[in-house]
């Protein structure tokens, strides 16, 4: 039996070195963050869609103040519930990105993982403070011209990086043709960083994502090189998951053949599980909506077929019959619901089992 090593970010200790996908809309909030921060992972509280917006009328309300206000009660109630490492994932793309991540600053979360988007002003969002900044990347290129341009304006580099592969779930920052063609794959990819990595004269841990579901999987990335791991999907099916059980459900009953790629409204491929509603939507089905809150600045009102964002808050409420869940790669392999504690005690058996066979 081998211990998987713990992640160093600065001075923080992720033992085992999981961090946990963030997952929107309203799949991870508090309640799973504080759950796998507990048990020595990072805990990462999603900050899109947070605040029940789509409820709103939209008249003299300030929807970027509701999203923030829900997102800093959300960070305040995962403290409460745990003194582990707590983060906040800020997707770029969003309209109100940057006053998410002067919030997430604001109640010191140990770190902000950004991506949808290269986080090019990040640092400028968090001066003063001591939250760790965690780009997330699909190539050593986009690596590249991020630390090029946080160097020149903040003098910093990214604490550490996430290099996620196509296997992901939800918004992917590949093409359709590169997903369905010959993509890189998350060892290539990772590969590329690494040796970009290894020549900047600080060190910068590398996390791998997109896919990894299981120990065996974290073995093979830590003896490629990463340091850590970022998974999503497996904590989807624990007890602790903040989306309804129809959502959680949804991965259970799902098959291999379930797991599907269509295009979002915002111009990006993105990764579900087949329903009736994505079959409605593959065929061009389209559902009026009344934009009341520009959330995604990718987002054309005029020409989506539907609300993205009514759709998710719909899934997490476990309406699937009007929405869909987003899901990684290997979604269909769920087959219970758990505790996170039972779920992580699980991977580092399958890692230790793995690490043993080698």
């Amino acid at each position: 039996m081998r211990n998987l090593p713990a992640l160093r970010i600065g001075d923080l200790t992720i033992d085992p070195p999981i961090i946990q996908g963030g997952m929107g809309v309203r799949v991870s909030k508090a309640n799973l963050a504080a759950a796998v921060a507990n048990e020595g992972c990072a805990g990462i509280i999603a900050s899109v869609g947070l605040g029940g917006y789509e409820h709103s009328t939209g008249n003299g309300v300030d929807l970027s103040k509701m999203t923030c206000s829900a997102l800093r009660e959300e960070i305040r109630k995962a403290r409460r519930m745990s003194d582990g490492v707590i983060g906040v994932n800020a997707m770029v793309a969003l309209s109100d990105y940057e006053s998410l991540v002067r919030v997430s600053a604001e109640e010191n979360v140990d770190m902000v993982i950004s991506g949808a988007g290269l986080p090019l002003h990040l640092p400028e969002f968090t001066a003063g403070t001591n939250v760790k900044l965690v780009p997330i990347v699909s190539s050593a290129r986009s690596l590249k011209i991020i630390c090029k341009k946080w160097m020149k304006d903040f003098n910093r580099y990214p604490d550490a990086v996430v290099v996620e592969g196509v296997k992901a779930g939800g918004h992917l920052g590949y093409s359709l043709e590169q997903i369905q063609q010959n993509s890189p794959t998350l060892e290539e990819i990772l590969a590329d960083v690494l040796e970009f990595t290894r020549s900047l004269p600080v060190p910068m841990p590398v996390i791998a994502a997109g896919g990894i579901f299981d120990g065996k999987d974290i073995a093979h990335f830590l003896e490629l090189g990463a340091s850590g791991v970022q998974m999503a999907t497996r904590f989807v099916c624990t007890e602790e998951c903040d989306a309804d059980i129809r959502f959680k459900e949804s991965y259970i009953n799902a098959g291999p053949d379930d797991i599907t790629i269509i295009k979002s409204p915002v111009g990006l491929p993105g990764r579900v599980i087949k329903n009736a509603f994505v079959e409605k939507v593959k065929t061009g089905y389209r559902v009026p909506f009344r934009c009341k809150y520009h959330c995604l600045r990718t987002c054309d009102p005029s020409t989506a077929p539907y609300c993205i964002a009514e759709v998710l808050a719909k899934a997490s409420d476990g309406d699937m019959e009007n929405s869909f869940a987003f899901a990684g790669s290997n979604a269909w392999r769920c087959t219970e619901i758990v505790t996170v504690k039972q779920l992580v005690a699980d991977i580092i058996s399958e890692y230790n089992s793995a690490a043993d066979s080698r």
